[in-house]
């Protein structure tokens, strides 16, 4: 769960949950620590106040989410509830379970079930990578739209398509290239679906 503070629980707010960075730091209200909340405000202040669409805002709202968790685990290193005995938990036991966190890129949904020897018979994830495909498809079109001109591919256009892809999701595979050297495989189809343009970065 994120810890970003909401605002309260009202059906207009839980309408309002969201799965990206962008979204969060836009949408819920003020930050408990005290540098995050500068933070979101000064992001807040470089928009105008508007809703924000642009997609390298998403790296600022992602170091906003860090700066606040790095706050929140400073306050825990003094939580004499945390640094004192044995935390169990307790509750039915169900064999089945669901977790939702708010990760850098987006929201990541485990889901399982296990038997009474505590092996896992059922296990669905719902990754970050899923709810951020529709919008990475769309940063491509953009992308497409404004810098492709005829049929081949240019290192330009591959550059303004990882700057998008990177955006929406700065995954472990990809943040291990570094940039400009993310392998890349390009195909400009005609209408017809024939490949006209083809261009490869490996």
């Amino acid at each position: 769960m994120s810890a970003l503070e909401t605002a309260p629980k009202t059906e207009q707010a839980l309408r309002r949950i969201v799965i990206d960075p962008v979204s969060r730091v836009e949408g819920h209200g003020k930050v408990h620590t005290p540098l995050a909340e500068a933070e979101r405000q000064a992001f807040k202040d470089a928009h105008g106040g508007a809703v924000v669409h642009a997609p390298l805002a998403y790296h600022h709202a992602r170091m906003i989410e860090l700066l606040h968790a790095a706050e929140v685990l400073g306050e825990l290193l003094h939580d004499d509830e945390l640094l004192g005995g044995d935390l169990l938990s307790s509750g039915e036991r169900t064999g089945e379970g669901v977790g939702i966190l708010e990760a850098p890129r987006g929201t990541l949904i485990h889901h399982y079930r296990v038997d009474d020897q505590d092996l896992v018979t059922m296990c669905n994830l719902i990754v970050s990578t899923t709810h951020n495909n529709q919008p990475m498809n769309e940063a491509i079109r953009a992308v497409a739209r404004q810098y492709l001109t005829g049929h081949e591919p240019t290192e330009g256009l591959l550059n303004h398509l990882e700057v998008a892809i990177r955006a929406f999701d700065p995954c472990l595979s990809c943040a291990t290239h570094a940039m400009g050297q993310m392998p890349l495989f390009v195909e400009v189809l005609d209408h017809e679906g024939a490949v006209v343009g083809r261009r490869v970065r490996r």
